[in-house]
């Protein structure tokens, strides 16, 4: 089967591959620059072969998103799929962590254009759908992030992203519609498909329109009923790691953490998401209310909870 549309007009030719960063475009000029350039950036990264490592958000507070600056992750995924955000939560979180110049991607289980729209309009680095199987889903998400001609997103200057439409107040120069179009075409939305089952039509219509081929480990060792971290696992995250390099996009995936990923088969991931933030919370306060153990030399407490 080939792609429902045709690649030229798709993010393939501003993807993993694209020889250029917006900096050279209007997008290093206005209001809207800071999510051009954060989207140039992540691409770069995966073009040259950097590691780029980032975590879930499922909490509904920006201080998350801005230990997460802090600490030193290249760019969080605000969680829609499991977790309780709601959009507006969702919403929230991408401008703050656009405050805090850190890339804010969105994880959808589905192709909403409209909450697409709305997640863009206030500075969405891009989209991680859930559960891609299909070459008719990876070019509904390429339609619904690219204004026309290359796809059929909605238009608005009244937004944040747009700069309220005040892109060049009294100077003159491009408008802020062409501004806003040229740094949409020159760094469009990162979008990333996460492989979950397995796909039964040819690789290059279904991940070759993308940025970022992702492994949802553990979804893909349920649905292939295959043991997690063994071999049936390993091999079909290496098929879908060949598939990515012969269709020039990047890959990634998902583990525990940056320590566990080659157990999984990601060591070659160049897009790694590790845990969650709850995920890490809740380690985090079991080690802390954890007993320390006793020193060798310190004698245990009696029944009645005294020293001997």
């Amino acid at each position: 089967m080939t792609s429902p549309g045709p690649a030229s007009t798709g993010p393939a030719s501003t993807g993993p591959a694209s020889t250029g960063p917006a900096s050279t475009g209007p997008a290093s000029t206005g209001p809207a620059s800071s999510v051009h350039r954060a989207r140039a950036g992540l691409r770069a990264a995966l073009r040259e072969g950097r590691l780029l490592t980032g975590t879930f958000v499922k909490l509904p507070a920006p201080d998350v998103v801005e230990i997460c600056a802090l600490a030193g992750f290249d760019f969080v995924v605000i969680d829609l799929e499991h977790s309780t955000l709601a959009e507006t939560d969702a919403i929230g979180l991408v401008r703050h962590a656009d405050r805090c110049g850190l890339p804010a991607l969105v994880r959808v289980p589905e192709v909403d254009a409209p909450l697409l729209c709305r997640l863009l309009e206030n500075g969405a680095a891009g989209f991680q759908l859930s559960m891609l199987s299909t070459a008719a889903q990876a070019w509904d998400l390429v339609r619904a992030t690219r204004f026309a001609p290359a796809g059929d997103r909605s238009v608005s200057l009244a937004n944040r992203a747009a700069g309220f439409g005040l892109a060049v107040p009294g100077a003159p120069g491009p408008s802020a519609l062409d501004t806003l179009l040229s740094a949409e075409r020159d760094q469009p939305p990162l979008l990333v498909g996460q492989i979950e089952t397995a796909v039964d039509e040819p690789w290059e219509s279904v991940i070759g329109d993308l940025d970022v081929a992702f492994v949802g480990v553990t979804d893909l060792a349920v649905s292939l009923e295959a043991e997690p971290g063994g071999e049936r696992l390993r091999t079909a995250v290496a098929e879908i790691r060949d598939a990515a390099v012969r269709c020039g996009v990047a890959f990634g995936g998902w583990a525990p953490s940056r320590a566990a990923a080659p157990a999984q088969g990601l060591a070659g991931a160049g897009y790694l998401v590790t845990g969650s933030d709850l995920q890490i919370l809740a380690a985090g306060l079991s080690a802390a209310a954890a007993p320390d153990d006793p020193a060798p030399d310190d004698p245990a407490p009696d029944d009645r909870g005294g020293r001997p």
